[in-house]
């Protein structure tokens, strides 16, 4: 987009983004980073190790998730390789665990200032999902463009949340039963090589067809060559001798897993099958009358649907039963074989069930659950275990619980009190294992790992009686270090044997925070244990120290320093619509006659 300016006659062309604008864009919150408090009466774990590989640094964070974010950004910023979220839809309903119903431009600085924080967080392979419906999707679609960069945008996914059958939203025209969840990738460049797949676990019947698995396919000989009647392309038949094939149980499958990945995958039977050769293409029902009881054998083919021109597909026969390996068509995934199939930007009710969703995870959130089968979905596609995942608009915790199950670790953040009602009990139940809905069944999930639960720190400063700024009470020594190190940038790991290293932004650069006065003798004995590359930063509420005597050392007094970096004393950046002022009337204008 080009706008157009004229200087002295001149046209100038100065190039301009194109961007969505509305009121209070310009005016984005400087925002506190807060330190988080765990409490330990609220964290949770197993009481044993189901697995070596359980995971218990997984974080549940009650709060505003705009300063929760905020208070990630430091540990976590290119971490996360995939967010999921499921903000307000802004339909001007009010339902029970949320005011969904912003003022328009309120909520577009609301997903504003979020996103962009979201976006620092990902990892530069990473993925971002939002869902959303129509009221915002194609706003926010603008504003995640100027956010993630248009050309990382991936795809927009149709899901259909009921039939046209089904009860519906807002019948007054066309049912509403769709809702879309936009994809970003971080950095594209990155991803160009992925494929979107869906993982469907086989249940015990359809496993039995796929439980053959050719180790060797021995030495072959052409015995027939013609070509096909469908499209015309060449068809060549081989009998196979001295091939070698395994049966496998489903009883020990998962049991042999490593070693039948490394031994035999390439040969898995995809599609194993006792129906009637006859109903197949010409090629087969020319095949029977070649075949005999205890061979083995194989056709080369074009296929005339499915496949692009020129890529030769093999299928095997044995005793007259399909015994065919389609590639790509079933993978090992989570310890079980699955059948993929590559994903689509329509996924319906039947690709994404929603058996039980209301009893999912054993509470109650009424539109506002989403089915775990949907987030498996999402994870199976871009995250394998042991990655971050983040969803910060937590609601009933099925992100989280989702993500457990498939050992990923996770972050929630939410600030309703259903995060003690709803989130809280129900991870309990993933952890303990008792959880056998949602996806527990398809992944084997037995339980294991834990989390933690934090809180936002209040404020680090705030105005005492006479107006003036001071440093917040309820902070102490410890908080109050770890509160700086974020301020000024540096990690927060104090040195258990020198007092005066309790952080650092560079192997060399450290940070000291004290409230006692500091002064000259107190420096020179600092500087006396530093080594001749170190440098520090020293905060306090006051010094009497020469600084040019130490050349290796910064002081800065606080509050003073930090006064007019962020806004202090500001615990809510919810933006309830119920908390707006309201706008001033203007003045009616006065009749001239």
């Amino acid at each position: 987009m080009e706008n157009r300016v004229t200087i002295g006659g001149s046209t100038l062309a100065q190039k301009q983004k194109l961007e969505l604008t509305w009121i209070g864009k310009d005016e984005q919150p400087k925002l506190e980073p807060r330190i988080l408090l765990e409490d330990l009466e609220l964290s949770y774990h197993a009481k044993e190790r189901v697995t070596e590989n359980d995971i218990f640094d997984n974080r549940l964070i009650f709060g505003d998730n705009l300063l929760a974010l905020k208070a990630l950004e430091q540990e976590f910023a290119g971490r996360i390789k995939c967010i999921f979220i499921d903000p307000p839809y802004n339909t001007g309903n009010a339902f029970e665990h949320y005011d969904d119903g912003l003022e328009h431009s309120i909520w577009l600085n609301m997903m504003f200032a979020r996103l962009k924080i979201l976006h620092k967080l990902l990892r530069e392979d990473g993925f971002i999902f939002v869902q959303i419906d129509n009221n915002e999707q194609a706003y926010l679609k603008v504003i995640m463009d100027e956010i993630f960069g248009r050309n990382n945008f991936l795809n927009m996914i149709a899901y259909e949340r009921s039939g046209s059958a089904g009860i519906g939203q807002g019948a007054t025209f066309l049912l509403n039963n769709t809702e879309y969840i936009l994809v970003y990738a971080k950095d594209k460049k990155q991803i160009e090589k992925i494929e979107a797949k869906s993982y469907k676990p086989l249940d015990k019947e359809i496993m039995k067809r796929y439980n053959k698995i050719l180790i060797d396919q021995g030495s072959k000989e052409l015995i027939k060559e013609f070509n096909s009647k469908s499209n015309g392309q060449p068809v060549k038949i081989y009998r196979h001798r001295n091939y070698k094939i395994e049966t496998i149980s489903l009883a020990n499958f998962n049991n042999r897993k490593d070693e039948i990945e490394k031994l035999y995958f390439k040969y898995f039977d995809s599609i194993f099958r006792t129906t009637n050769p006859q109903a197949e293409n010409s090629f087969q029902n020319e095949l029977i009358s070649y075949m005999d009881k205890d061979c083995l054998y194989s056709v080369e083919y074009i296929p005339s649907r499915g496949k692009e021109k020129g890529i030769l597909t093999n299928k095997y026969y044995l005793n007259k039963e399909i015994f065919a390996w389609l590639k790509d068509s079933a993978e090992i995934k989570d310890n079980q074989v699955v059948k993929t199939n590559k994903m689509g930007d329509f996924w319906r009710n039947e690709d994404i069930p929603k058996a039980n969703l209301a009893n999912e995870g054993g509470v109650n959130f009424k539109r506002g659950k989403k089915p775990e089968a949907l987030i498996k979905t999402i994870l199976d596609m871009v995250t394998e275990e042991g990655d971050w995942v983040l969803d910060s608009f937590a609601g009933s915790g099925t992100t989280g619980a989702v993500a457990h199950k498939m050992r990923r670790r996770w972050i929630m953040i939410e600030l309703g009190e259903h995060c003690h009602t709803h989130i809280i009990p129900r991870m309990k139940k993933v952890i303990d294992g008792t959880d056998q809905g949602g996806i527990s069944k398809a992944v084997n999930w037995q339980g294991g790992g834990g989390f933690r639960y934090y809180k936002l720190a209040p404020s680090l400063l705030k105005k005492d009686k006479f107006g003036n700024w001071i440093i917040n009470p309820e902070y102490n020594a410890e908080m109050l270090a770890e509160a700086m190190c974020k301020h000024e940038g540096f990690t927060y790991n104090p040195d258990p044997e020198v007092f005066w290293k309790q952080g650092q932004s560079t192997e060399n650069d450290f940070i000291y925070t004290t409230t006692q006065l500091v002064t000259q003798q107190m420096v020179e004995g600092i500087v006396e244990q530093m080594k001749e590359n170190e440098t520090l930063l020293i905060c306090c509420k006051a010094f009497n120290v020469n600084i040019d005597d130490f050349p290796q050392v910064t002081i800065k007094k606080i509050p003073q320093a930090i006064l007019n970096k962020c806004e202090f004393g500001r615990d809510d950046y919810s933006l309830k619509i119920n908390e707006l002022p309201m706008k001033e009337k203007e003045p009616e204008q006065l009749e001239l006659f």
